[in-house]
């Protein structure tokens, strides 16, 4: 059976790293369809497991959600980053921490059904601190509190609604999984 044939695609807004691009193709069947599509250059977001098995997350405000959120330290891929040096960078400047390893667990798409954002999942180990990068920090990160979650209670608060970020969730339950850990619940 045939499949998708793309037939075009015309960007309709740029925006920062963000790009929608209205895309045209015909299905399977030969119907003509629309959609709309968010590009986006991916990201990694990063699981930092200390020695006594804590995780080291951050409490931030997040504008689309309109609330402070408990999340992992994650961040978009820069021009030409591997994503093992997004996670290492994104560890360095949101929590002030270094990985003697970094493993990767995994990767998602965010939002398959309008976006393109493919996010890296890594498990970081052998943490130790690091002195803050030189430079300008995004208000978010400078008003960031950096918060440090036993790995079961993290995924205890999942059930319980104080984390709802998919990054955090995916990543989580991955890093269990890599670990491990025995957990029957959530």
């Amino acid at each position: 059976m045939p499949g998708f044939v793309p037939r075009s695609s015309r960007p309709l807004i740029s925006a920062g790293f963000l790009e929608v691009f209205e895309r045209h193709l015909d299905d399977p069947d030969g119907h003509a369809i629309t959609r709309y599509v968010v590009t986006h250059p991916g990201a990694a977001v990063v699981v930092p497991v200390d020695d006594d098995g804590a995780v080291v997350m951050v409490r931030q405000y997040r504008v689309a959600a309109e609330r402070e959120l408990l999340e992992l330290p994650a961040g978009k891929l820069e021009p030409g980053e591997p994503p093992e040096v997004t996670a290492g960078r994104e560890l360095e400047e949101e929590v002030g921490l270094t990985a003697g390893r970094l493993v990767r667990l995994g990767g998602f798409y965010n939002s398959p059904g309008f976006c393109d954002e493919f996010t890296h999942v890594y498990l970081g180990e052998a943490l130790a601190p690091v002195d803050p990068p030189a430079g300008e920090l995004k208000a978010e990160e400078r008003h960031m509190t950096v918060v440090r979650v036993a790995l079961d209670e993290a995924l205890t608060r999942i059930g319980s609604g104080d984390i709802v970020d998919g990054k955090s969730i995916i990543g989580l339950f991955l890093a269990r999984a890599a670990l491990g850990v025995d957990r029957s619940d959530p």
